[in-house]
């Protein structure tokens, strides 16, 4: 096990009629809010109206700015920076998922600082003060209510960063499951893949003695699956919500990664693909996972067979571990598969023509993951199995 330090500041109003209590927990802090937020889903379902009176309640200033979109964007950041800027903004609100707890962390960096807030997603440059942000979450996928990071697009140049401080975990975090009723099969589906992803971005690991920590991340997975097809047959299942929007949480605010060293070379092979095709990064990830999978296993048999029979339940052959570990990654497959995730480029129309390009900006500022570093011809190799 490795040496950690772990701090997690983030208050956590978790379960019905939670949104309620959006006023007075931002009322600890300000008088006066930028409320930010994506379409016009919060508005179509009530949420918004909800969120209106409590800060109103609490006469709280509201200043707004919607409009945020999936792999949210650059340009709506600096507008949201500028707003602040103008209006004298210290808090932030963010009503919605990942892109706009993301998009709303990034305003948070760059209100106070004089240079462009893109310096912190590209350099190893740290903001000198963050606004806090507060947190109603409608969309458990990215984990961003508690995490301390955040993923921004640059449309014009096809570039999709990520920003990691610690000073950016949101304050507050609200959880209704009950706003996740709503959601459409494909951005629950979406949601499950990061969250997913998530842990086995922490799982696939060269860390030793992890053991505890391998089981919680294990007993989310299987979890996460198990409640996965309830959700799909009886969408209004709150117990089922709930639990997948805990397990969003948990797997991604750091506690179940400490003492091991990540790998995260999936993610930034899945921003490569969504910043020139802008698919959603749920999918992308059910895409590249396997891929990545079946290219590195070998490096370590044994954790991959562990992973086939812990979660998924598979044979044990012993002196077959190679056996196993191919189950896991085909029973993984099946799973994207039978649930209606894409496991292919070719299910979501991307051809090869900018594989070649793509793993060159991966790889730009060197290897990518932790479990197997890839250097560019190796994540070429995996987007090549990824068309398949």
């Amino acid at each position: 096990m490795e040496n950690f330090v772990f701090q997690s500041p983030t208050r956590i109003i978790f379960g019905k009629g939670s949104e309620e209590e959006a006023g007075k927990e931002t009322k600890k802090f300000t008088n006066k809010v930028l409320l930010h937020y994506g379409g016009q889903s919060i508005k179509k379902f009530g949420l918004y109206d909800k969120v209106i009176k409590s800060l109103k309640n609490e006469n709280i200033e509201i200043f707004e700015l919607g409009g945020v979109k999936p792999n949210p964007r650059l340009d709506l950041v600096y507008e949201g920076i500028k707003i602040c800027r103008q209006k004298n903004i210290n808090f932030i609100l963010a009503v919605g998922g990942g892109s706009v707890i993301d998009s709303a962390k990034a305003i948070a960096a760059g209100v106070k600082y004089d240079g462009d807030v893109w310096d912190f997603y590209i350099s190893d440059k740290k903001a000198p003060q963050f606004l806090p942000v507060g947190v109603v979450l409608t969309i458990p996928a990215a984990g961003s209510e508690t995490s301390n990071g955040s993923v921004i697009t640059k449309e014009d140049e096809k570039l999709k960063k990520a920003y990691v401080d610690e000073n950016m975990r949101p304050v507050f975090a609200i959880l209704n499951p009950e706003l996740t009723f709503t959601l459409p099969k494909e951005q629950t589906l979406y949601g499950i893949s990061d969250i997913l992803a998530h842990g086995l971005e922490r799982y696939f690991t060269n860390s030793k003695n992890v053991d505890f920590s391998d089981r919680l991340i294990e007993g989310a997975f299987k979890s996460l699956i198990k409640n996965t097809y309830i959700v799909l047959e009886k969408p209004l299942d709150y117990a089922a919500r709930a639990e997948i929007m805990w397990i969003g949480l948990l797997i991604h605010n750091g506690i179940l990664g400490m003492g091991r060293i990540e790998d995260w070379g999936s993610h930034m092979i899945e921003h490569e693909i969504s910043a020139i095709y802008d698919i959603a990064h749920g999918a992308g990830l059910s895409i590249v996972f396997p891929a990545w999978m079946k290219y590195v296993y070998k490096h370590d048999i044994n954790r991959f067979a562990q992973f086939a029979v812990r979660v998924f339940g598979a044979e044990t052959y012993f002196g077959e571990e190679e056996r196993m570990a191919l189950e896991g990654i085909s029973k993984l497959r099946n799973f994207y598969k039978e649930v209606g995730l894409p496991v292919s480029l070719k299910d979501v129309n991307i051809p090869d023509t900018y594989l070649e390009e793509m793993a060159k900006k991966c790889t730009a500022d060197g290897p990518v993951g932790k479990f197997v570093e890839l250097e560019e011809k190796d994540v070429l190799s995996i987007l090549k199995l990824a068309l398949k």
